[in-house]
């Protein structure tokens, strides 16, 4: 049985390490875009990074809810997919995995 605590006190420091790394790309993406036709042609690739690197962090907030949300309903560190046990170590490695290993 995996320290329920420990996991959701990580999940949730986490979850506002992402939301601060968010608001910094937000602040980021924001910025006026240079008159200059170059600069303004590397300050897209920039941004393209920032919107791939923001899509990252906001899917690893919606993985972080659910496993906050598998704790309070009882479910965590159980495979979502075959209801086995999921592997302290797993569990260590990848706090807000859904799956066993055999599953993943």
């Amino acid at each position: 049985m995996p320290d329920l605590a420990a996991a959701k006190t990580l999940l949730k420091n986490r979850r506002a390490e992402l939301l601060g790394e968010l608001h910094t790309i937000e602040d980021a993406l924001d910025d006026p875009v240079p008159k200059d036709w170059e600069d303004a042609a590397v300050e897209r690739q920039g941004d393209e990074v920032l919107h791939a690197l923001g899509d990252h962090d906001k899917a690893e907030i919606r993985q972080i809810d659910a496993a906050l949300g598998r704790i309070e309903e009882g479910s965590y560190g159980q495979c979502t997919k075959c209801g086995n046990d999921i592997s302290p170590e797993r569990l260590a490695a990848l706090p807000a995995t859904p799956f066993c290993k055999s599953c993943a």
